[in-house]
Order: C-alpha cells, then structure tokens, then sequence
C-alpha cells in the first residue's frame, strides 16, 4: 500500500466512473473482487457480475460527475469521500458518497459504497 498514491487512484478510479468506462472500470478491480452498493446490499461477486451490474446502470442513468472530496489509508486500503453531480448541469440533483476500498496491490478486493442525496441547493 505505501507505493500507491491513492489520492491519484482515487481520482482516476472516480474519472472512470464518471466516463461510464466499464472496461476501464474492471482494470481497477480484480477478478474475483466482491462489490457492494445501495442496489446490491448482498454484493455482487466477480468481474462478470459486475460488468453486467455497470453496462445496466450506466445505460439507466444520466450523466454523473464524481469528484472526490479527501481519501485516507486505512489498513489494506483506502476510504474516500466523494460528491457526484447528477445530469448535464445538475438538474438531477447531487449526491454525497464513501467508498471502502480494500486491495490486494493495486487492485480492488472489495468495495463497499455509501450514498445518501443531497437537499436542493436553494
């Protein structure tokens, strides 16, 4: 862990996300990687499990831009705090999110997502 910058990780990792780069996406993740989401509270398990979860999410949702807001080391891995941007301009509203990362070398073991909205700006 300590000749990963996971500040730059981090901010690639959320560039993929907000590109919709599946295939860019699974190079951060690895094979046998079990990821968990608001939608799959029982995880999914597998790069094909989870190329098939992303193909379906990033074809039902709007554009979405991830920016991260700070990461920190924790043992085997990193958290971060991020905020994502719903639609072109932000009509869809904004989201507040944390990440739990834990890698084997510079890939994703496992990750677990926290997300809650955001009230309208006024």
């Amino acid at each position: 862990m300590s000749t990963l910058d996971i500040t730059r990780y981090n901010a690639d990792w959320l560039a993929a996300w907000t590109r919709k780069d599946v295939d860019g996406l699974l190079g951060f993740y690895a094979e046998d990687t079990v990821y968990k989401d608001p939608q799959t509270a029982a995880g999914i398990t597998g790069h094909a499990a989870l190329r098939a979860y992303l193909t379906g999410l990033f074809g039902a949702t709007p554009p979405m831009r991830y920016e991260p807001e700070t990461v920190w080391a924790i043992e085997g891995g990193f958290c971060g705090r991020w905020f994502c941007t719903i639609g072109e301009n932000g009509e869809g509203g904004r989201l507040r999110g944390f990440d739990l990362v834990l890698l084997r070398g510079d890939r994703i073991v496992y990750n677990e997502v926290y997300v809650h909205q955001l009230p309208a700006a006024s």
